[in-house]
């Protein structure tokens, strides 16, 4: 008969939850516990993630990001990812302060990669989008104090046959938006230039040509979103989420589209 500590081991990693094995078993490896104390007079300046959306087009949903990560007026990273692959269905695009969102986006992976183990089957998306709303209510405290992370999570459904994508607020709350969204500095011109040029039922080239240039007119009007840099050969993340699977976008068509936007724009 097992003892009393191989059941409480038992029942401590028998949980579906793998953020919940690490608030118990190691609490400091959870996102942002690991960050800095604050200095005297405030937070440290910490590099942040910019710009990020969705969208949903005719497969499914896509997702992008600028590369650049902002430290106050400064570039602090030229080639950050923002978007990351949750699991074979589902992306999450981080925004906010970039160590905490990045700890956060690979914890999801794993917290989702231990719930299939666990119980022999995937979550529905429902239930991936709520895991993700209670990582970002872990974060709490940490956003309190500055170092706030707030990410976009999307996702094909397999059950509705429709691509889905869900935005949140500090503490949590997660809410379902129908066509599409962006969020971080230079989100709101983003969402502009989106609810100008999206329409329903686009094809994959269409949306990722309308992902591209809200990218681009973000870049244009906030200082932290950084555009496609043709002579370096930096170009947003995007990404795609179909009944197939999460995939890549190509460098060549990203590259394709952001040259006829700015051959377009040179036009005017």
């Amino acid at each position: 008969m097992l003892d009393d500590r191989w059941k409480q081991a038992f029942f401590d990693y028998s949980t579906s939850s793998f953020a919940e094995i690490l608030q118990r078993t190691a609490p400091h490896l959870l996102p942002g516990r690991s960050e800095p104390p604050p200095e005297e007079g405030g937070m440290p300046v910490v590099p942040h993630g910019t710009t990020v959306l969705a969208l949903r087009y005719r497969d499914g949903v896509i997702m992008a990001g600028d590369r650049q990560a902002s430290e106050g007026y400064q570039v602090a990273h030229r080639r950050i990812e923002k978007i990351f692959k949750a699991d074979d269905l589902s992306g999450v695009g981080i925004a906010g302060a970039a160590g905490p969102a990045m700890e956060m986006a690979r914890l999801f992976q794993t917290e989702l990669e231990h719930y299939e183990k666990v119980e022999g089957e995937n979550l529905s998306l429902d239930g991936k989008a709520n895991k993700l709303g209670q990582m970002i209510r872990m974060n709490l405290p940490m956003a309190m104090q500055g170092l706030v992370v707030v990410p976009i999570f999307a996702g094909f459904d397999e059950r509705a046959g429709v691509g889905r994508l869900f935005k949140y607020d500090v503490t949590g709350g997660r809410y379902e938006e129908t066509d599409y969204f962006a969020q971080g500095s230079g989100g709101k011109d983003a969402r502009d230039s989106l609810k100008k040029r999206f329409r329903r039922d686009m094809n994959r080239d269409e949306a990722l040509r309308v992902a591209i240039e809200a990218l681009i007119d973000a870049a244009d009007e906030d200082l932290g979103t950084g555009g496609p840099d043709l002579l370096r050969g930096i170009l947003p993340s995007v990404k795609t989420i179909t009944r197939s699977g999460f995939a890549d976008v190509p460098d060549d068509e990203i590259r394709r589209h952001c040259e006829a936007v700015m051959t377009d724009r040179d036009r005017l």
